[in-house]
């Protein structure tokens, strides 16, 4: 297992939950981590803003950059590439975080849902990680094995998915479809490029804000799984690429068979399994 101490990650959302445990498990390292988010101020229903990120991530041992504003805007994406490299000299590692969502059917989700959800997910991955690749390919080149990570499903062509929620599942899959096209477009670069997917559902204030949301929480492992796994493929050789990880699968290949201790609920029921496995 490498480190990512010195090593410079950005990262859109990571306010709260998935990603900022995957921030914090870096910042124990003493990585410096740059967020890009728009929670400048508290949510009614969400803990966390990207100043209360900040402070956490610095606390653990990391330095933080803090970029208020939104993945879906060119410009702002734009400056905080290019401030992340004035500041910290460069950028390792790019976290695909953000991600909007609505399961609602076909007729039921508005249009303006929709292209929300296109822009955060699709779009802002493909935005952040195309603005970054010219510093990636620095990174490659002194050997620093330089990596693109997104949150996203296995890409998976069973009908059910779609037909329960097609808008959601395209812009999943939109994510998906950029790690499998940049993995093979920037293999002579030396730029790994892998998703990263939970087999349970992960206990998050937005889980718990659904209806049904407390049995979910409840029946749900903690972020930290995804964090952990999320570490050992970001310190992972940059040959390492192309791939739709499970969190669970990950830490199995390196040793880690207790799981139990990711649980929300020690010792409780059954876990409940993601809906794209």
């Amino acid at each position: 297992m490498g480190s990512l101490a010195g090593r410079t990650l950005i990262m859109s959302g990571g306010s709260r939950g998935i990603g900022l445990a995957i921030a914090l498990r870096a910042a124990a390292d003493g990585a410096n981590i740059t967020l890009i988010a728009k929670t400048d101020e508290p949510h009614p229903k969400l803990p966390g803003t990207i100043h209360t990120a900040g402070a956490e991530i610095e606390r653990a041992g990391g330095a933080v950059l803090k970029v208020v504003g939104d993945i879906r805007d060119d410009d702002t994406v734009a400056v905080a590439v290019e401030q992340t490299v004035e500041r910290f000299g460069g950028i390792d590692l790019v976290v695909n975080n953000a991600s909007a969502i609505d399961l609602a059917g076909t007729e039921e989700v508005p249009m303006k849902r929709y292209d929300l959800m296109q822009d955060i997910n699709c779009r802002g991955t493909f935005l952040l990680s195309k603005l970054a690749i010219p510093a990636l390919r620095k990174s490659a080149a002194a050997g620093r094995d330089p990596q693109v990570l997104t949150l996203s499903p296995p890409l998976n062509l069973d009908p059910r998915w779609a037909g329960s929620c097609l808008a959601y599942t395209i812009a999943k899959y939109g994510m998906s479809l950029t790690t499998l096209g940049l993995a093979e477009e920037l293999r002579g670069d030396g730029i790994g490029v892998n998703s990263l997917w939970p087999r349970t559902t992960i206990g998050t204030a937005a889980i718990r804000n659904r209806p049904g949301g407390e049995q979910r929480f409840a029946a749900s492992r903690t972020p930290e799984i995804c964090a952990d796994a999320a570490y050992l493929v970001l310190t992972a050789p940059a040959t390492t690429t192309g791939n739709f990880f499970l969190d669970e699968e990950v830490l199995r290949a390196h040793g880690v068979t207790d799981l139990d201790r990711y649980r929300v609920t020690p010792g409780g029921g059954p876990l409940t399994a993601d809906m794209f496995l």
